[in-house]
């Protein structure tokens, strides 16, 4: 049985939590932007937390359902609506088959997550069926859903409806959103001025924010140490030799605005980068808006360390609140 597209929406596709191991390859993780937001929607229909659920930018789809299904939404305050009845977000219910799921507007944050027992069933490439629109791979022919795409689910059990989480586990960006940064391999680049102006400017998210990665504006333009260009590097004192890019990396091209590398960004370039974004924060990005204001705050590897730990403490207190 199937979910039948009758208005995909601004922006949405088929996402699960990626495709490791082939960033060597120039193949990014992918997956879903927030992956906190996708695990707990799965878990509140059965799924297992990786299984794949569609991921929803500031506009929400039209999806007709072919067979009763558990349905749960999470992420952005993207309010539902079964045949025009409200229904709750972070919280599980029932579309009947025939029935209609469709979404209000956008009230708050940028992505939600739509997770249907089964989990979708599209054909898995290198181990994931999230959509990469850039090499073609995942989703509905590599592409992100189409208005009139039938998506296949899988097989499921129908677990009891209306659990939910409440909202102090519920994992969202504050306004101002903090971002712990931990500085890089090319850190020592900046003056001493620059590296304390990076943290203690306002920035804001720029109208560039997508899956390959979010770009910031506001803050003072960065100051690099004199050097003599390395053979390769270009005239640029933001241009190193080509180097490789871990993923949350914080590009700053001319040393203007910084670029937070994403799910979807290359592996590699000739842009220095002045650190990165924790993996606890990473969520948090995919949840910004344009224009929300950003602070910035410098982490050691300690710090980053304990905010990983405490993000998986917040998962395991959501399993643990819905048994």
């Amino acid at each position: 049985m199937s979910l039948k597209i009758m208005q995909p929406g601004l922006s949405t596709s088929i996402q699960d939590l990626g495709r490791p191991g082939y960033f060597h390859l120039g193949i990014p993780i992918g997956g879903a932007m927030d992956r906190f937001a996708l695990r707990v929607a799965n878990m509140l229909v059965g799924n297992p937390e990786g299984a794949a659920g569609l991921e929803v930018v500031f506009m929400g789809p039209v999806i007709e359902f072919e067979r009763d299904s558990l349905v749960a939404i999470t992420g952005a305050d993207l309010p539902a609506k079964v045949d025009g009845n409200p229904r709750e977000g972070w919280t599980s219910f029932v579309v009947k088959a025939g029935q209609t799921l469709s979404f209000d507007f956008l009230k708050a944050d940028a992505r939600a997550y739509i997770a249907i027992s089964g989990g979708i069933d599209t054909p898995p490439a290198l181990g994931s069926r999230s959509t990469y629109p850039i090499g073609a791979l995942g989703g509905i022919e590599g592409r992100n859903i189409q208005a009139g795409d039938v998506i296949p689910l899988g097989d499921a059990e129908m677990v009891e409806a209306g659990m939910s989480v409440p909202a102090n586990l519920r994992r969202m960006p504050a306004n101002p959103a903090e971002l712990r940064v931990l500085p890089g391999l090319y850190w020592h680049r900046l003056t001493p001025k620059a590296q304390d102006g990076f943290f203690a400017d306002n920035w804001a998210v720029a109208l560039e924010a997508d899956r390959m990665g979010y770009r910031f504006k506001g803050g003072k333009p960065l100051e690099f140490v004199d050097r003599e260009q390395p053979f390769g590097a270009g005239a640029d004192p933001s241009n190193i030799v080509d180097g490789c890019y871990s993923y949350g990396s914080i590009q700053v091209p001319g040393g203007l605005e910084p670029i937070v590398l994403h799910r979807d960004a290359v592996s590699g370039g000739g842009y220095f980068t002045l650190g990165a974004i924790i993996s606890a924060d990473m969520d948090l990005i995919g949840q910004l808006q344009p224009h929300t204001p950003v602070k910035f705050r410098k982490v050691d590897m300690a710090q980053a360390a304990e905010a990983r730990a405490a993000r998986k403490k917040m998962l395991g207190s959501v399993r643990a609140h819905l048994g």
